[in-house]
């Protein structure tokens, strides 16, 4: 476990990626097996352990030290995994003895039931160091916030061997901690891992923002244009099993199995292969906003009543396998052709669509079309059309994100100027600051009501701006939140961007945003001057793109 914590640790304070990836790859080079295949666990988020929350760490904490001690050291850390760590009193020479492996904490974490498992957990803090506790309870808490994606983590294990990380993305489903036939192949040692699953989850291909920048050196002769739709990603597979049957899961883009929340979307689809595409709900011939799509998300069973108002349905514009055969290496005109010929074969009770191609003579022809997709061949589905899609014609399904091949071009946000009314501590390394902030507008009644959360779109130097005026004009705390001062004429105004709105009766202001971020710092405009509810309300009623209410 120490060797484990150190490169967390290390992890945590190296910027440049391949420093990243240089320190994973030498630890698992020099870490047997199973310990560095629970790392990889660990690192790519595969860990979880249902009776190890949080909360348990809290009440261990609560029985060891001063609660209004803990409290003030909580607030000024911001992390309870790091305060915790620190405050830990651990009985003299107990984390003198050798820490047990990675392997056997994460099986003691895993197998044991409730009622053991608060003295388990201290027992393993008692004989841990301050690092070693840190790096157990960052397992615990399901974040380890170090700058470590999961694609980075497979990167490095392809830099024990000559394949490419790619190849990794390739094998990774189906696989199972702690990757033992994983490491053997990549150090070649071993065969390469085969998956028995029919129906498996294949790593998606993800595009780039487009730029300015980029437009100016790009042929539009090489390129193909589709509509951005505003859904979720899914990937739709189907397959015959051992038994002859077939099987049918849908995937989001992460290789969650979603199946179970769309039963009628996959008893519907009737085609042998693996289509990438976006989930939608489609009603009375109309794409309906993101809005209406979530009352489906997230959910472990759906009623009858909820499979009539909000069906599924899956808008496809690209094949992966068809009939067995993997197509990934065909040039993405070849894919889309024989997608159009497999949807026109098996539409799937009309749960199944080709998502259209949007011609365009040049890139300003396209950039008409994105700024007004009703009148360039969207219709009545223009607003949930979040932009464009662009691929080139030659392009093969390569995992991950690679640059060149697609890109995306997305509609310019909205915005509005709010006040800030409340704002948290932040989490990783912003965990000293505070960095969600909560905003709103003004009703007629000269009421400030909440609008909106933003996480980001703030510079670095910003944050210690905000920080520092939160900090100086608080008027109230709820536990970690603090209220700052939102009068007409004192607090902080922020511009603020934002994608759609929706109808909320979860917020008092009976709206929401959909992806906000700051979009610059109004310290110059009195808080008086913000913009009010009434402005809100009237881009809803105007049908404001991705935001119209069901």
């Amino acid at each position: 476990m120490n060797r484990f914590a150190a490169l967390l640790d290390r992890l945590a304070y190296e910027p440049r990626r391949n420093g990243k990836i240089r320190l994973i790859a030498d630890y698992f080079r020099h870490t047997p097996d199973p310990e560095r295949g629970w790392a990889l666990a660990a690192l790519t988020g595969a860990l979880s352990f249902r009776n190890a929350k949080p909360g348990l760490i809290r009440q261990l904490i609560g029985e060891r030290t001063d609660p209004v001690l803990f409290a003030l050291s909580y607030d000024y850390v911001g992390d309870l995994s790091e305060t915790v760590a620190l405050m830990w009193p651990a009985p003299h020479g107990l984390n003198d003895t050798e820490p047990p492996p990675l392997s056997a904490i994460v099986h003691a974490l895993t197998h044991m039931g409730r009622a053991e498992m608060p003295a388990v957990l201290a027992s393993l803090l008692d004989r841990l160091d301050e690092t070693g506790r840190w790096a157990l309870l960052k397992l615990i808490t399901g974040g380890l916030r170090i700058g470590v994606s999961a694609r980075l983590a497979k990167t490095a294990v392809a830099a024990l061997g000559e394949h490419a990380p790619d190849a990794i993305e390739l094998v990774w489903p189906g696989l199972t901690p702690p990757y033992a036939e994983l490491f053997a192949w990549a150090e070649g040692r071993g065969p390469k891992p085969e998956t028995e699953d029919p129906a498996p989850f294949r790593p998606v291909m993800l595009s780039h923002p487009l730029e300015e920048a980029d437009v100016a050196k790009l042929d539009p002769a090489d390129f193909r244009a589709e509509w951005k739709w505003d859904g979720i990603r899914v990937q739709a597979a189907r397959a015959a099993g051992p038994d002859g049957r077939h099987v049918t899961r849908l995937y989001s883009r992460t290789g969650e199995d979603i199946s179970g929340a769309f039963p009628d979307l996959a008893e519907a689809l009737a085609f042998d292969g693996v289509v990438d595409g976006e989930l939608l709900i489609l009603r009375e011939g109309r794409v309906q906003s993101f809005n209406v799509l979530q009352q489906r998300l997230n959910r472990k069973a759906v009623t009858p009543k909820m499979l009539l108002e909000f069906p599924a349905h899956i808008r496809g514009y690209d094949l992966l396998i068809e009939a067995g055969e993997d197509v990934r290496d065909l040039p993405f005109e070849a894919r889309r052709a024989r997608l159009e010929a497999l949807i026109s074969a098996h539409p799937a009770q009309g749960r199944l669509d080709l998502s259209p191609l949007v011609p365009f003579p040049t890139w300003d022809a396209l950039a008409a079309a994105r700024a007004d997709p009703a009148a360039h061949g969207a219709g009545e589905d223009a607003e949930a059309v979040e932009g464009v899609m662009l691929k080139r014609a030659d392009s093969l399904y390569l995992p991950g994100r690679p640059k060149g091949p697609w890109w995306k071009w997305k509609r310019d946000p909205h915005s509005v100027d709010a006040v800030l009314m409340y704002a948290q501590r932040g989490h990783g390394k912003r965990s000293s600051y505070y960095s969600d902030y909560t905003f709103g507008v003004w009703t007629e009644a000269g009421e400030l009501v909440p609008v909106g959360k933003a996480y980001f779109g703030f510079t670095d130097a910003e944050l210690i701006e905000i920080d520092r005026f939160v900090r100086r004009h608080t008027v109230n705390r709820f536990g970690p939140v603090r209220e700052v001062v939102h009068t007409p004429t004192e607090g902080l105004v922020l511009e603020v961007a934002f994608e759609g709105l929706a109808r909320s009766t979860r917020h008092r202001s009976g709206l929401a945003m959909r992806f906000p971020r700051i979009a610059r710092l109004r310290w110059d405009k009195p808080p008086a001057e913000a913009d009010r509810l009434e402005t809100l309300e009237a881009m809803i009623e105007a049908g404001l793109r991705r935001g119209t209410a069901a």
